[in-house]
């Protein structure tokens, strides 16, 4: 998603008229003004790479909050403890051992950002209170329109922060794993460890 600023020439043609102090100034403001773009990230995992987009123009807390994790290499070595066929697959709270990862304070819930749960999107996992997010995440592999916010009461909703934008292949692959109850989890567990490698920042080209 990018935030459009005008073009040299459309700015000199704004500026007509204006002296060439004004025109030199704002030619200079725009260049200086580079075209904004949401941070990109990208996912490596045991089944491939998901590279993602990152709304922070819609929900900036979140992706600070999930940037910040990544940042510190918390979800290298975490699996994908969740796996629903038809629902979601979720990730970040659990290493290969089924062992809980500890984490940061809970974050505010940006659900009403007019985001939906669409298929592709990447979401924040959360307890029943609404505000309890911390470091897990799904990513929706069909319209979960049900998982939107719809009010500040019982339907608040879990909050959509990004898009993958390469690699619904391998998510439709991590969604497709035989999977059963391991651990302390009682279900959805793929019987076969699904690994975040790492979660890094992709840097513009």
């Amino acid at each position: 998603m990018r935030r459009r600023v005008p073009t040299i020439a459309a700015l000199l043609l704004l500026a007509a008229g204006a002296g060439s102090a004004q025109i030199s100034e704002t030619v200079q403001q725009s260049v200086a003004e580079e075209v904004q773009t949401n941070p990109m990230v990208l996912m490596k995992t045991t089944l491939g790479d998901i590279r993602i987009e990152l709304f922070s123009d819609k929900a900036p807390i979140t992706v600070q909050n999930f940037l910040s994790y990544a940042d510190e290499k918390f979800y290298d070595g975490t699996i994908f403890h969740r796996v629903i066929e038809s629902f979601v697959i979720q990730a970040g709270g659990f290493t290969k051992d089924l062992a809980r990862k500890p984490t940061k304070p809970a974050i505010k819930n940006e659900a009403g950002n007019g985001l939906s749960n669409a298929r592709g999107t990447i979401a924040m996992a959360r307890l029943p209170e609404p505000h309890s997010a911390t470091s897990q995440f799904f990513i929706n592999v069909q319209d979960n329109t049900n998982l939107d916010h719809f009010d500040d009461a019982a339907r608040f909703g879990y909050c959509v922060f990004g898009q993958v934008v390469e690699g619904m292949d391998i998510v439709d692959k991590i969604r497709a794993v035989k999977t059963g109850a391991m651990g302390q989890l009682p279900k959805d567990v793929p019987l076969e460890p699904i690994e975040i490698l790492s979660v890094t920042r992709v840097t513009s080209e």
